[in-house]
């Protein structure tokens, strides 16, 4: 898919009214300039969520979730990055480059969702004409709202009951042999894929159907499940049964329980419990771990008891840990030998599910009882044992809290990491206060500066005069704020909350995170501006013109200094004919 033009994006985000779009999904309150909330993205009793109407940028101080309108969608909405741009391109009366378009717009990329539409149908259709397939799902339980709400259907037992019903011609035979509904036998023969199973469609986040999981009505046929093999549009490692029912039925999901079978899904769903979604037949990837949080911050893997049931914990908890950022939870419920989440509902209810998920293992302590079965922690030898086992997983997880705490634990179980006791420097307390108030105030560098009031109004960026002489200078930040301004030059309707998306991946990211997100503008002792001052934008612009003037005078007295140190080392015969005449400019520009 081709990339969509950055100008568009700033475009795009400088006629989204971003405390519109949030203020239709989350209370706001007027804060000054700004708008305050309780953080739609974790549990919080104060808000510590604000809006930036005039960055159009929004932080949380508690989380650090933060960005667009295009962010915020993505993650509130819980939508693509394209389906995000498109909403609100909807939204402002803009249409999106069609050469960006290309997967949706790809007439054969049409014609596959259109196909397994028409299949979707199909099998639906003949579900209300089938009795086997209508006793089917009523001896399991299953009403007809919750066959609507997932579209269930059912596949004749006929070998071209589908071929005969929707390929009226050769184009669309071909198309529905790509969306894996045809199989083929050696002499050739095309002929359905799915014959005599209860249907059960895989819907994308869009709530298209993409591909099908048949499971069989005869409890001797086999294989019990039959999956649509990958496609253009099915990749089986990154999709979640269910998600897309799941988003419709929660406006805010705060946790999600993954299973293993579809049926599983349906009778959970059919008792309430509105938040299970299922693996396609596959271990938990990575994809399918970014996709559960992406969508709720509690994670609770449901599993057999048996050894097959721990081992898929296990890949579970290896897809899991590199996600588990702070405010993020994973449990694991086991369940006795013989039972599944559907039997379980059906003879517990709904209570005792929840009474099972309130009882379920945390990730911790899943991980450390899991590594030492077979240590004996009384021993040395043991806790090192462990201590090797757990140290390769732990540098898994990101920083934070949570890494911070499960290094914690591993100490205490087997004593590593411990550090010995410091001898403690008793100062007087008076002393200590005295200190304190004697110390002065840090300081902000010229460049920390300029940063600031480009972060707070990118548009004074255009103001720079070339040459930048302070591009030379060796001092922290000089590059990025070269970078920023080479940016906003290129893209003068670029705002505060695009650059931030922009250095996102990049170191940089979280200090410009920090800069765009405090409420004042940050002034050096040497700017008499301050910042109820700078609130002007006028004023603003010249304080960035001020700090740029003073950079480059500290430019010139460092380039100065440098072939002033060469004359008096060697004399002035070592400067060439250009750096005598450099020289002598500086002089005078000094």
């Amino acid at each position: 898919m081709a990339r969509i033009p950055d100008a568009f994006i700033d475009d795009l985000l400088a006629r989204s009214d971003l405390v519109e779009i949030i203020g239709t999904r989350v209370p706001l309150k007027r804060q000054g300039k700004e708008y305050s909330a309780r953080c739609p993205f974790h549990d919080e009793r104060s808000p510590s969520f604000t809006v930036s109407p005039v960055k159009q940028f929004y932080h949380c101080f508690g989380c650090g979730a933060h960005g667009t309108a295009i962010s915020f969608l993505m993650q509130y909405d819980r939508l693509e990055f394209l389906d995000a741009v498109e909403e609100l391109a909807k939204r402002v009366g803009m249409e999106v480059p069609r050469d960006t378009q290309q997967r949706n717009v790809d007439p054969q990329i049409q014609e596959l969702y259109a196909a397994l539409d028409s299949a979707t149908r199909f099998y639906a259709q003949q579900l209300k004409s089938s009795a086997k397939g209508r006793e089917y799902f009523e001896r399991r339980g299953v009403s007809d709202a919750i066959i609507e709400q997932f579209a269930l259907g059912y596949a004749p037992n006929g070998y071209e009951a589908l071929r005969n019903a929707l390929g009226t011609d050769e184009q669309r035979l071909v198309m529905l042999e790509r969306a894996g509904l045809f199989s083929k036998n050696d002499a050739g023969r095309v002929y359905d894929k799915f014959r005599d199973r209860v249907m059960f469609p895989i819907h994308d986040r869009r709530g298209r159907p993409i591909a099908f999981g048949g499971r069989v009505i005869e409890k001797d046929a086999s294989p019990k499940y039959l999956n649509s093999p990958e496609t253009p549009l099915f990749h089986k490692g990154r999709e979640l049964y269910g998600l897309w029912q799941v988003r419709q039925a929660n406006p805010k999901i705060e946790r999600l329980v993954v299973v293993e079978g579809y049926m599983d899904v349906v009778a959970l769903f059919q008792h309430g419990v509105t938040q299970a979604v299922a693996t396609l037949g596959t271990a938990t990837t990575a994809d399918h771990a970014e996709l559960l949080f992406r969508n709720a911050p509690d994670v609770f893997f449901c599993f057999d008891g048996d050894r097959a049931g721990r081992g898929a914990a296990w890949k579970a908890v290896e897809s899991v840990l590199p996600r588990m950022k702070d405010g993020r939870q994973a449990f694991f419920l086991f369940l006795p030998e013989g039972e599944d989440p559907d039997s379980i509902v059906r003879n517990e209810g709904r209570e005792g599910f929840e009474t099972r998920l309130r009882e379920a293992t945390p990730l911790s302590r899943f991980l450390f009882d899991t590594l030492a079965i077979d240590v004996n922690l009384t021993t040395l030898e043991g806790k090192g044992r462990l201590a090797e086992r757990a140290k390769p997983l732990l540098t898994q997880i990101p920083d934070g809290a949570f890494a911070d705490l499960m290094r914690q634990r591993l100490t205490e179980l087997t004593g590593v990491g411990a550090r010995t006791a410091q001898p403690e420097t008793h100062v007087p307390a008076q002393r200590t206060h005295a200190a304190r108030r004697n110390t002065p105030a840090p300081k902000r560098s010229l460049v920390r500066s300029a940063i600031t009031f480009l972060m707070q109004q990118p548009s004074v960026a255009l103001l720079a005069e070339d040459p930048l002489r302070f591009s030379h200078l060796d001092q922290p930040g000089v590059p990025l704020l070269c970078e920023l301004i080479a940016l906003v030059r290129t893209r003068p309707d670029i705002s505060t909350a695009a650059i931030v998306e922009e250095f996102s991946d990049r170191e940089d990211g979280q200090a410009l995170l920090r800069i765009a997100s405090s409420p004042e503008v940050e002034t050096t002792s040497r700017t008499a501006l301050d910042s109820r001052v700078l609130d002007n934008p006028d004023s603003r612009a010249a304080a960035f013109v001020e700090t740029l003037q003073k950079l480059n005078s500290e430019a010139i007295r460092q380039r100065l200094n440098e072939l002033q140190a060469r004359i008096a080392d060697a004399g002035m015969a070592t400067l060439s004919d250009a750096e005598k005449a450099e020289l002598r400019e500086l002089q005078l520009r000094r």
